[in-house]
């Protein structure tokens, strides 16, 4: 068997091929000089290929968000096709849960797998409309641009509160960070730049398929700023270490169905014991500097 190797990777990412502002190449260039082992650019209803390879950069993962807006342009839906053999054209329904399906489908004809993003993003949808879809991998828990509601507001769910409530209803998704960069050249916090979430996921080596296929099976972590150099999940068991910077404290929050904390353990090195009625079990782990780190539910059989 290959020795499994962790990539980190962003899934999210925006060049002037629709409505970032900086070409795809310097885009490329960025991502490569920060540390970064594959990319994939999800410009708007485009799939964008370089036209010069980018010597020594990160894999590139083809993909594209597939952007769809309905009832008069006042929702967007949009969703990441990962691994797409060909463009998707987005497909207008007439409702919020036909809509997400329909281009979930057709994702999946394209030899892709499907990211809902941003789901907040205008307060567009929810764990109600997504328990309805069905193929849906992964959903944005974090993404970086500051326009997205992803600490939600009185009768409005949080993204993660979104994601527990995905789960609770027995639904296998897995939670991504991403960037949903735009912006290359002016830093400032009211500005969707690089940096900011990103996936790192466990595979046997560095290639499209095997970075897709770790995606679509939940073998990774999502974080923004939290480097796990251990994670050990089972049936039994949940157990991370967490490599320390400065003099961060770290908490990690052990979740299970409808988003309770079963368990808080302050530490580098922390572990939950399974018992059997929690539903799923999750982890969140959070730095006393602001960084948080995702793990993938274990769901919990026989329960």
């Amino acid at each position: 068997m290959p020795d499994y190797e962790w990539f980190k990777g962003n899934l999210h990412t925006h060049t002037t091929e629709s409505d970032g502002d900086a070409d795809p190449e310097f885009v490329v260039n960025w991502f490569m000089e920060h540390g970064y082992d594959f990319l994939m650019l999800s410009d708007h209803n485009h799939r964008t290929i370089l036209e010069h390879e980018v010597e020594g950069g990160p894999l590139m993962i083809p993909g594209e968000e597939v952007s769809a807006r309905i009832e008069m342009g006042q929702i967007p839906i949009h969703i990441n096709g990962i691994g797409i053999s060909r463009l998707v054209e987005p497909i207008h329904g007439d409702d919020i849960v036909g809509t997400i399906q329909a281009n979930v489908d057709a994702i999946h004809e394209a030899n892709g797998i499907a990211q809902l993003n941003h789901p907040n993003f205008h307060w567009a949808f929810d764990h109600t409309h997504i328990t309805q879809v069905r193929g849906a991998e992964l959903m944005e828990v974090y993404n970086g641009h500051p326009g997205v509601n992803l600490y939600g507001a009185p009768g409005k769910p949080s993204t993660e509160e979104i994601w527990d409530g995905v789960l609770s209803a027995g639904r296998v998704i897995f939670g991504t960070a991403t960037d949903d960069s735009h912006r290359y050249y002016d830093y400032h916090p009211g500005m969707s730049n690089p940096g900011r979430g990103w996936v790192v996921v466990h595979a046997p080596e560095l290639t499209v398929d095997a970075i897709v296929d770790g995606l679509a099976t939940g073998e990774f972590y999502s974080s923004t700023g939290i480097v796990l150099t251990e994670l050990e999940q089972s049936e039994e068991s949940v157990s991370l270490e967490i490599e320390e910077e400065s003099d961060f404290i770290y908490t990690t929050t052990f979740s299970g169905r409808d988003g309770k904390v079963l368990a808080e353990e302050t530490g580098l090195s922390v572990s939950y014991s399974i018992k059997g009625d929690e539903g799923y079990v999750r982890a969140t782990v959070r730095s006393s500097s602001g960084g948080k780190a995702w793990t993938q539910p274990v769901f919990v059989r026989g329960d």
